[in-house]
Parts: structure tokens; sequence; C-alpha cells
């Protein structure tokens, strides 16, 4: 690996993982609550965003042919500007009158585009720079993506609120989708600037038929592992219960009191959720990883398991005594999040240390945690119904039974750490 590149790493590390982030958040966050502002059904939110968030379990698939293209560099700023066109597109279509199939249909050009820009991003993170400079610089992929959900969580669903009251609720997300489209114009005319050229990227990535067949290799050698089926079982039923309270909890927040919701405002929930449960996130990610460490992964699973379903816990307290107090509401939403930090090394963990292990070590990794996103996609797409069929209260005391699969599978996987295994960074989304 080079580390020459266009000035300092320091010039285009922050704008790429800004770039991979925002369309991200735009579409797992902004445009839920934009639906839920648009008074589309619950079960029609989950379902098509659980449609949508698809494309990032499956990526895997068409990775390796990205490597065909001329450079990592052109598949970025392509993919970059294909997801301003998308957010655009979504803005135009609130004002249509079947706004609701066709921002659908844009936003799966977001998802599809900004899924195929995560791959080229961290590859080409990856050919630009040797290792001493990949690990100096991994802290500010994290910030930067973690920049892009504070702007998104936070600060966009805060104006959006305010919006809401002052213009209107299409209007306003117009807005909010236009400044996301402009956004990510602005970033790509400036990488196409700043990123590396294409003296590092590799030439001899052969045919697509050659990569096919390696793909296929891989796979093969993937499903041999001992006990990859019950693995693979695990890893879609550890995010069961958070996977359906991610996607369930926004829309209680924003329901009607006499709906059985806390009847809060878009602003309120990028309060809660963007600022403060943002730092919980990050702060239950850190301490996470330090338990992990401390009591080994065997030791400590269990212990991730539980705090992963600290979310169940927190909506349940929501849903039964249903408070008023804005403080008391962030409170236990930050638990939320501070609990879906810290259980989720626990997955990532499992899918280093155990899954990945072997021959094609990060090709697996990426198989892994493809799974694990088609769970997640599994469950957000079924929640809508579930809820609708139980109610609220009811629907998070399913999300807490949802736990005891895992915990019970738990004692059947094998959880020792391989010591042989190479450290493989973790993704930067913990959504998906």
């Amino acid at each position: 690996m080079s580390t020459a590149t266009k000035g300092s790493p320091i010039r285009w590390v922050p704008s790429l993982y800004l770039a991979q982030g925002l369309p991200f958040f735009a579409v797992n966050v902004i445009a839920q609550q934009m639906l839920i502002s648009m008074q589309v059904p619950n079960e029609q939110i989950t379902r098509w965003l659980g449609v949508l968030s698809l494309a990032w379990g499956i990526k895997w698939l068409w990775s390796p042919f990205l490597e065909l293209a001329p450079s990592k560099k052109s598949v970025v700023i392509v993919f970059q500007l294909l997801g301003a066109a998308g957010l655009a597109l979504t803005a135009i279509a609130l004002h249509l009158p079947v706004f609701f199939v066709v921002c659908i249909a844009a936003l799966s050009l977001v998802s599809l585009a900004s899924a195929t820009h995560d791959v080229a991003s961290d590859g080409l993170y990856i050919a630009s720079l040797d290792h001493k400079a990949q690990a100096e610089y991994a802290g500010w992929q994290g910030a930067f993506f973690n920049v892009a959900r504070f702007v998104s969580a936070g600060g966009l669903l805060i104006l959006a609120g305010s919006l809401e009251k002052s213009i209107g609720v299409p209007a306003a997300w117009t807005a909010i989708f236009l400044m996301l489209a402009a956004a990510m114009v602005l970033l790509g005319l400036y990488n196409a600037w700043s990123l590396p050229g294409t003296r590092n990227v590799p030439a001899d990535a052969g045919t697509a038929a050659d990569v096919s067949r390696t793909l296929w290799h891989v796979i093969q050698d993937f499903l041999r592992k001992p006990g990859i089926w019950l693995a693979i079982l695990f890893i879609i039923l550890f995010r069961a219960s958070e996977g359906q309270i991610q996607t369930i909890g926004p829309i209680f927040l924003r329901a009607a009191r006499d709906l059985g919701g806390l009847g809060l405002t878009t602003d309120q929930v990028g309060w809660a959720y963007g600022t403060a449960g943002t730092i919980a996130f990050i702060a239950g990610s850190i301490v996470g990883g330090y338990f992990a460490a401390w009591l080994g992964l065997k030791r400590a699973m269990v212990w991730l398991i539980l705090a992963m379903n600290l979310p169940s816990v927190a909506f349940v307290f929501l849903s039964t005594a249903m408070p008023t107090n804005f403080g008391v509401i962030a409170a236990a939403l930050s638990l939320e999040m501070f609990g879906y930090g810290f259980g989720f090394v626990g997955v990532i963990l499992y899918l280093m240390q155990v899954v990945s292990v072997g021959r094609y070590q990060t090709a697996h990794y990426a198989i892994g945690s493809g799974v694990m996103g088609l769970g997640m996609s599994l469950f957000r797409t079924i929640s809508g119904d579930i809820q609708v069929a139980l109610g609220y209260q009811n629907f998070f005391l399913w999300g807490l039974a949802c736990a005891v699969p895992v915990l019970v599978l738990a004692r059947f996987v094998p959880l020792e750490s391989t010591p042989a295994a190479a450290p493989v960074a973790p993704p930067q989304v913990a959504e998906v």
C-alpha cells in the first residue's frame, strides 16, 4: 500500500466518511421521521424502510466487481453524485399525488448508491494508506461518520421540526432533502479534487467471470465452516429485539398520546436521539469494547446480549409510565442508546474472532456482517405489522421476549477468541 496522496489524508478522510454517513442516515433516520410527519401508516413505513436497508446487507455480492472499475476514486465520486440525485428526487416527490411510491423509488437509489459507496470508500482508504496511516486516521473515520449522525439525527431533525411549524410538513421536508442533496454534491465536487489518484489502484482484477468464480469459492468456503448454520442463526437473532425496537421506538415517540404514543414533535426527537442519544451510543460502544477486552468474549457475551436489550427495557418503561417530562424521556432514550452501543460490540467481536477466521478472513467478515444486515432488514420489515397487531406496550414486551432465543444459543455456539485472527476494522455503521 502507498501513502502517496494529494496532500495529507486529513484533506480527504473526513469528507469521505461524512459523505458515507449522510445518505445512510438520510434513509435510516430522516426518511422515517419524514414519513411519520406525512402520516404514512406504521406498517408501510417499517415494511419499505426494511426493504431499503437490504442494500447494506447484500453489498458484498457486488463489491468484488467494483475492482473492475478504472479507479476506486471514480466509483466513489459517481456514487456520491448518484446519492445526491436520489435525495433531490425524494425532495421533489413530496409534492406529487403518489409521493409515497416515488419517494421509495428515489430512496432505493440513495440506499444502493450509499451501500456501493461504502465499499468503494473503504477500499480507497485501504489502497491509499499504509498500515501506519490507516491506524492514525481510523479515528477520523468514525468521528466524521458520527458527525453525519449528529447532523442528520440531530441538527436536521431539529430544523425540520421548526420548519414544519412555519412552512408546513411537505415544504419542510423538501428543504431538508434538498439540503442533503446539495451537501452531497458539494462533497462530491470537493472529493473529486481532494481524493487520491488512481495510481495506487491495482489493475489486475481480472474479468467479471474471474471475479464471479472467486466470489463463489469464498461463499462455498464460508458455508463449509464447522457449525456455520448455528452461527448464522445466532448472528440473525442477536439483533432481533434491538432491530424491531429501533424501528418502532421513534414511531412510538411521535405517535399521539391518544394513540398510545408520547406525542413528541420532530425537533424533540432530534434533541433526544440526535444529540444525547448519539453521545450515549458512542460512550456505550467505547465502554463495551473495553468491557469485552477485560472479560474476554466468552465471559462477556451474556452481559453484552443483556445490554443489547436495554432498548426494550427503556421502551417498556416509557410505554407504561407515559412520562410527560422531556428530561425523563431523554434520559430513558440515552440509556437505550448506551445499551445498544455497549451490546453491539458483542456481535462485531463474534464476527471478527469466530466467524471470519480462516482463509478468506476479510471476505468472510463482510459476508457475516451482511448476514447480520439481512436479519436486521427482516425484523425491521415485519416490526410494523407486529406492532399494529399488539399495540405499543405489548410490542415492547415482545421485544424483550425476543432476547431469550439468542441467550439460549449463546450457550451452544463457540465463543472463544482465536488469537491468530488478524484484527478487522469494525464497520462505521451500527444500525444496519
